[in-house]
């Protein structure tokens, strides 16, 4: 097992790593769509937030020897189901046309007050 860690992501804020690699797969945490770059910036709107959590996950996998297009699942939590067109719409600009499994999980609320979650795990790069 080999955990990663990389300044292009926000840093843990409690006791687990960004993502973990084993057996050829990268096991990315929960990510939050903080700024790793404007750690003080307010969160924008539904869609910003989607792309900022992906654009997260996307810095993690490459850290780990991967990539978005090598995405095999993707765990997205929502804090209001009614958002999920427009959390959906993001997510396609973001994948393109690489259509990993997914599910999607409704949650009363995400901390900070953000409105998406998303959590990954990925193929390495052979």
């Amino acid at each position: 097992m080999k955990a990663i860690e990389t300044p292009h992501a926000p840093r843990p804020a409690g006791h687990y790593s960004q993502a973990v690699v084993h057996g050829g797969l990268v096991f990315v945490a929960g990510q939050l769509p903080h700024d790793p770059d404007n750690p003080g910036r307010a969160p924008g709107d539904v869609e910003e937030q989607t792309e900022r959590a992906l654009r997260n996950v996307e810095a993690i996998l490459e850290a780990a020897g991967s990539g978005l297009d090598r995405l095999l699942s993707v765990t997205v939590y929502v804090s209001d189901v009614g958002l999920w067109p427009r959390v959906n719409a993001a997510y396609a600009r973001v994948l393109g046309p690489h259509r990993p499994a997914r599910a999607v999980v409704p949650v009363k609320e995400l901390h900070h007050g953000y409105l998406v979650e998303v959590q990954a795990v990925a193929a390495v790069r052979e």
